[in-house]
């Protein structure tokens, strides 16, 4: 008899929910606003990550079988939509991995003490090319999956917060609020963006970015005690916890480190400063950093052939060229072109790094077209619920917005649509031109992509790869 999955709790429900968008990364981006983060902050929330999450619920337990996403927008808007929605979650890696290696180099340069050297655009472009590649030849050679476990979220997420938190409470209880940082003096004209803070909606997307994948949540929905009850519940919860973290770290960030000075990549930076205020060992810094490093490059195993089995599953489906080979995977379910693939890619977009020596501008710029592109995904899942309550109105929902009708699930999904074209014209605006074009850049043609090939999709390819998969077997 096969054994029940255990029943989660509401305390339990929100903890797993929390630790899908915890992260380090996006503080120093959420601290250069100043106190318009917690105006952000809200804005993320209510317009973002909360409507992302309550229609994945109706959405994950009305489609239960695996595929997430992708299953949910080819159903309600047919197979190019959903062969797009699978492209868009493979390729928003390539700026993203980008993003989270380049944090790499800063943590080595505060490890070794050397902080110059750590900001250096020619050193985090060496680090991000060397260190993905080991790591992608690693999956490519051995199970990675079974290596690291938790460790790297509780060394790159959970440990790192709380020591954040410690030391920014003990700093700002010694010495108050910094005029001279972030922050400044509070006013509450400084809670909205304005001509003199315009600058500030530059980051509008990357403290948005914080709550992408949130939608995962709602596979947890079938083992939730009084699931219609607790999830709702729960997402608030978690998500007025979530807040509050950000917030809270992202408050005292900005009022150690001086106005203008920040580095986006360098997670270790308030901590150096902290250091000094308090009188602590510098070696805290160089310890600190040394344990994200390690966090950071097994988050990012981690994710090397996490995105690549959806490409792989939708090359199997005739979705793409055989001659890609994407339908061919190892002894350990990878996919070797896919995974290889992405891993130029990447590279190409680490170059960023040599070509603008301003790490803050290319790490800025990177956030954003993950963002855009993952925004676009949110798009397609909000359209995809408008459109399956009519075309499937006696479906069964198990977790329903409404208990009738369809305005709450309209509502929902107009916010999202509302919220996300906010956030991406907001950013743009406010951005350096050069770093607005890449991001436009970026996003159309990784956009495009998926159209192009599907509209050279023909039955050979699927005929291909069932010839191919026949031979292996």
């Amino acid at each position: 008899m096969e054994k029940q999955a255990t029943k989660i709790g509401l305390t339990t429900f929100i903890g797993m929910t929390m630790a899908l968008c915890a992260t380090v990364r996006s503080i120093p981006s959420v601290a250069a606003t100043g106190w318009t983060q917690i105006t952000y902050m809200i804005f993320a929330v209510v317009f973002f990550a909360l409507p992302v999450a309550l229609i994945s619920g109706e959405l994950g337990t009305m489609m239960q079988e695996e595929g997430g996403p992708q299953l949910w927008v080819k159903t309600g808007l047919g197979e190019k939509w959903g062969f797009t929605t699978a492209w868009l979650l493979w390729v928003q890696m390539f700026p993203g991995m980008v993003m989270v290696a380049s944090t790499i180099g800063p943590l080595w340069g505060n490890t070794i003490g050397n902080v110059s050297l750590g900001n250096n655009h020619w050193f985090i472009l060496a680090n991000i090319l060397i260190f993905y590649w080991i790591i992608t030849f690693l999956n490519l050679k051995f199970d990675m999956a079974k290596v690291g476990g938790n460790i790297g979220v509780w060394l790159g997420v959970y440990i790192p917060i709380v020591i954040m938190l410690i030391m920014g409470i003990a700093a700002m209880i010694k010495t108050g609020i910094n005029p001279a940082g972030y922050l400044g003096t509070f006013s509450w004209h400084k809670l909205l963006p304005s001509l003199a803070n315009i600058q500030t909606l530059q980051y509008f997307a990357a403290i948005s970015f914080i709550y992408t994948g949130i939608e995962i949540s709602s596979v947890f929905i079938p083992r939730l005690h009084n699931a219609a009850k607790t999830y709702t519940r729960g997402i608030f919860i978690a998500l007025i916890g979530l807040v509050l973290m950000n917030i809270l770290n992202g408050i005292l960030v900005a009022n150690v480190v001086p106005n203008g000075k920040i580095e986006l990549s360098n997670i270790t930076q308030p901590i150096v400063l902290w250091s000094k205020i308090l009188g602590w060992p510098s070696i805290i810094a160089n310890i600190f950093s040394f344990m994200v490093v390690i966090g950071v490059l097994i988050q990012l195993s981690a994710w090397v052939t996490g995105p690549s089995k959806t490409m792989t599953q939708v090359a199997r489906e005739g979705q793409l060229p055989a001659s890609f080979g994407y339908h061919k995977v190892n002894k350990y379910d990878v996919s070797k072109n896919v995974v290889l693939t992405q891993s130029i890619m990447i590279s190409l977009f680490a170059l960023l790094y040599g070509v603008m020596k301003n790490v803050n501008g290319v790490f800025l710029t990177l956030t954003n077209a993950t963002t855009v592109i993952y925004a676009l995904v949110y798009i397609l899942i909000a359209l995809s619920i408008i459109r399956l309550r009519k075309i499937q109105p006696d479906a069964s929902r198990p977790y329903r917005l409404g208990q009738h009708g369809n305005f709450i699930a309209y509502m929902w999904a107009y916010l999202l649509i509302f919220g996300i074209a906010v956030i991406i014209v907001a950013t743009l605006i406010a951005s350096d031109l050069v770093q607005a074009i890449f991001v436009v850049l970026i996003t159309v043609a990784l956009f495009i992509a998926p159209l192009i090939i599907y509209s050279h999709k023909n039955d050979s390819w699927l005929e291909q790869v069932q010839k191919d998969l026949k031979e292996t077997k």
